[in-house]
């Protein structure tokens, strides 16, 4: 799979405020991915590659570098619905901060984390299914970035496998 996707400038922003809704710029984020699945033995592992364009924040006049990001994930269903696993990310400026904002020179950040998984996938409908994930991640290796601990919390939508009956049709509530 290929992807690209982007961010939009959102909020109000203010370049001597401690906090911000937004990050004060616009970036392009494009990359690939690739998954294996073998649905016999429940193990799957996915890959994605990408590389971040970020365009310079007007209110400062700094521009980050080109980034990179890998993400890697690993894990085993133990039954249709549940899965557990690794997971792991590294990422990587690959080129110098720029503009007349710049005060601290080339400044290129870097990050590694690592951390486990857990998934469950449900019955919504005969059409539709949900996906629950969570992951946690332990930082390291960082340079010129913040280090510590962070959880990503996803949920999920999508058609149900074809041909499948919902892996429980049983109501959870009943009277």
């Amino acid at each position: 799979m290929t992807y690209l996707t982007g961010n939009l400038t959102t909020g109000v922003y203010h370049s001597d405020s401690i906090a911000n809704l937004g990050i004060g710029h616009n970036a392009i984020d494009g990359g690939g991915a690739y998954t294996y699945l073998d649905p016999k033995a429940g193990h799957e592992f996915s890959a994605t590659l990408g590389f971040i364009y970020n365009f310079e924040n007007t209110h400062t006049n700094y521009q980050n570098g080109i980034n990179m990001h890998l993400d890697l994930a690993a894990s085993q269903f133990l039954t249709k619905q549940w899965q557990v696993g690794l997971v792991g990310y590294w990422y990587q400026q690959l080129s110098c901060d720029s503009g007349s904002g710049n005060r601290l020179g080339c400044f290129e950040s870097r990050v590694g984390g690592i951390g486990p998984q857990i998934g469950y996938i449900f019955p919504i409908s005969k059409e539709w299914q949900g996906y629950v994930n969570l992951k946690g991640y332990g930082e390291f290796a960082a340079q010129n970035r913040a280090e510590g601990w962070n959880a990503w919390l996803t949920f999920v939508i999508s058609p149900a496998a074809p041909g499948e009956a919902p892996p429980s049709a049983r109501r959870m509530i009943t009277k």
